[in-house]
């Protein structure tokens, strides 16, 4: 049996420490893989810092992994032994550290699981999975709740006449939001830094606006009116007080209400016209887009692994300066490790 060892979290503002972790079982419902790379993710670093999450410690960190199938669990149907798989880990929610993404075997749940074509590499294809989720359950999710209620996504998408505004374009959450709505028929106008324009244009934005632009409330009022459709909201990727949500308000406001999707807890004080839906990304494993749709959109290059990964280094002794880079700040990349 092989020999598996993890990246251990003892604690709040606690480092890493690489040590022995059982080898997990494939429980029904569920694969074994061996992890090739990881994604760190800002989560991760939160909750090293602040010790948030978990309920028993230590336990381990990750939701973002490449990897190949070593075991499968009774009732699992599409997988086999050996198959290159991407995957949502989800130890988050479970706090059992065998579901954690920071280890060499790792149980993950099918349902949150797709193959990775051979065009694509482990670290491209790691980049995906928690922000796979998180805008399909902004996009996807009853509009009562806050979120967009879309069609799901096709290979052929055929306009509905709708236009959204993603702020945050060029982060990870931002580009998959950005791919998922234009295969949903939807109008995409992606806000972010200006030196990333060409990433969320590469996604499939019909319009790229400057955030740092003082006048981007206006901006984005004329570009939403430009493009025609019907308004929808605004999927806030980045979901910072006065950097998003302060400008997303305003542009809702002007443009006669609609939704809001945030990936952190909501604004306060929201006009009667806005609906604001709050996603807890890390423990959402349930939208058929992953069994359905992910891997032929790969496979037909209509669907990116977007922002690409910067590797920094090889090992899960190098796992804590993933999540070191990612709390200094990355723009346009997404911060991964080789194992």
């Amino acid at each position: 049996m092989p020999q598996n060892q993890a990246a251990w979290l003892h604690g709040a503002k606690q480092p890493l420490k690489v040590d022995d972790i059982p080898m997990p079982k494939a429980g029904p419902g569920r694969l074994v893989v061996r992890n090739h790379a990881v994604a760190a993710n800002p989560v991760d670093w939160k909750i090293q810092d602040y010790g948030l999450a978990f309920k028993s410690w230590p336990n381990v960190l990750g939701a973002d992994i490449a990897e190949e199938v070593v075991e499968v669990g009774q009732g699992v149907e599409g997988f086999e032994v050996g198959d290159r798989v991407f995957a949502h880990c989800v130890s988050f929610l479970t706090s059992d550290p065998n579901d954690g993404g920071f280890a060499l075997y790792t149980s993950v749940p099918a349902v949150g699981a797709a193959k990775i074509p051979s065009s694509i590499s482990y670290a491209q294809a790691s980049v995906l999975p928690l922000a796979v989720d998180t805008a399909a359950v902004g996009l996807y999710s009853p509009l009562a709740d806050g979120y967009f209620e879309l069609p799901y996504p096709s290979l052929s998408p055929s306009s509905i006449g709708k236009t959204l505004i993603v702020w945050g374009g060029s982060s990870s959450v931002g580009a998959v939001t950005t791919q998922l709505a234009r295969a949903s028929g939807v109008k995409v106008i992606a806000i972010a830094s200006k030196r990333n324009f060409e990433l969320c244009e590469k996604a499939g934005a019909a319009k790229v606006l400057d955030y740092n632009n003082p006048t981007i409330v206006a901006d984005a009022v004329a570009a939403v009116q430009a493009l025609g459709g019907t308004f929808i909201g605004v999927y806030d990727a980045i979901s910072v007080p006065e950097a998003s949500y302060k400008p997303s308000l305003a542009i809702l406001e002007q443009l006669g209400g609609g939704t809001l999707t945030t990936v952190l807890p909501p604004p306060e004080n929201v006009p009667s016209n806005v609906r604001v839906g709050s996603i807890q990304g890390i423990g959402d494993v349930t939208h058929p887009v992953w069994k359905e749709d992910l891997t032929p959109a790969l496979e037909s290059g209509k669907f990116l692994c977007l922002p690409e990964p910067w590797v920094v280094g090889k090992g899960l002794e190098n796992v804590q300066k993933a999540l070191d880079e990612n709390k200094k700040g990355v723009s346009g990349k997404k911060v991964v490790g080789e194992l």
